[in-house]
């Protein structure tokens, strides 16, 4: 797809843009529903065997079975769905997905040729990713919340990474897998706030925001819109534009991806985590190709920091009297 003027120039003037039916179902996003059936059968089998659930609910739509064995089980799937590690507790155990159809998804060309418009023919996939699958408010247990799984607050993902990457061009890739509608919890955006620096992001004090970095209420300033999509819409988001998730009040999960991309080269805000060359056209050659590669960089990397050293993943520190 070649980006026309005027939406360039939109994504300049509000920090962000959504291109519709970008991407495509049954090359780009059903192989990658398909991964994760087998990842909950694993779950599943685990739950059933502990005598947590009542059946398998294999007769169930993924979706439909998803919601169904995680509730009664009262087991978080988050982490084990997820394509990055956590900031916290990390051992050797911690579980994490990398599989085939994640990273062929991270190397789509109908992605990366958007991209390239964005940020130029060298490109790096960040780091800082995850795939978000937001259960029901009403029917989650407790032990189920957490940032990957419910509400997200209002942030900026530059504030949520290491000072270091405040330079760097990343630029985020955001798409849902299921409708983003308005009940079942969208992504919301403040049009033009990436031009106001920035912000002070603090501890969410908010038992439902899970203890999130997050910009406190009275530094949010400006009108938000709400991005209502579809699978194959793709929303591209300046690195500096504020934007939160909203609660899921639906009865139906909200399953999204997260990406981020920069030049080559550039500090990537966390740098204890593993990108990797997604295009290059001056060196081809250099472009990870390999989803084993790709995967076992991440086993190495969580063998690294499951010694338990002090790393700081972003750069406030609880207790910040700014934000007392």
């Amino acid at each position: 797809m070649k980006l026309s003027p005027a939406i360039l120039e939109q994504f300049e003037e509000n920090g962000f843009v959504v291109l519709r039916g970008l991407l495509d179902w049954e090359g780009d996003l059903q192989p990658v529903v398909s991964e994760y059936e087998e990842v909950l059968d694993r779950l599943v089998s685990q739950w059933l065997g502990a005598g947590l659930l009542e059946s398998d609910y294999k007769s169930l739509p993924f979706f439909e079975r998803l919601v169904q064995t995680v509730c009664e089980a009262q087991q978080s799937h988050g982490q084990h769905f997820d394509i990055s590690l956590p900031q916290a507790d990390i051992t050797e155990e911690t579980p994490m997905h990398h599989g085939p159809a994640v990273f062929r998804l991270l190397r789509s060309g109908r992605l990366l040729d958007v991209v390239e418009q964005f940020i130029g023919p060298e490109i790096y996939s960040n780091p800082v990713q995850h795939t978000r699958v937001k259960l029901p408010e009403a029917k989650m247990p407790e032990e189920v919340r957490t940032g990957l799984t419910g509400r997200i607050d209002w942030h900026q993902d530059s504030g949520v990474i290491t000072a270091d990457s405040d330079t760097s061009q990343i630029l985020t890739v955001w798409f849902p897998l299921t409708d983003a509608t308005l009940e079942n919890g969208c992504l919301a955006v403040v049009p033009g706030s990436h031009r106001k620096g920035l912000a002070l992001h603090c501890r969410s004090r908010d038992p439902l925001t899970f203890n999130q970095v997050a910009i406190p209420e009275k530094l949010m300033t400006g009108e938000h819109v709400p991005l209502p999509m579809e699978p194959g819409d793709v929303l591209f988001m300046h690195r500096r534009t504020r934007h939160a998730g909203m609660p899921n009040l639906s009865n139906r999960i909200r399953w999204s991806f997260d990406l981020r991309y920069q030049p080559v080269g550039q500090p990537t805000g966390r740098r204890w985590f593993p990108g990797f060359v997604a295009r290059s056209r001056a060196n081809p050659e250099s472009e990870l190709r390999d989803a084993d590669t790709w995967s076992r960089s991440w086993c190495a990397a969580r063998h690294a920091l499951a010694s338990g050293q002090d790393v700081a993943f972003n750069r406030w520190k609880q207790g910040d009297p700014s934000c007392a």
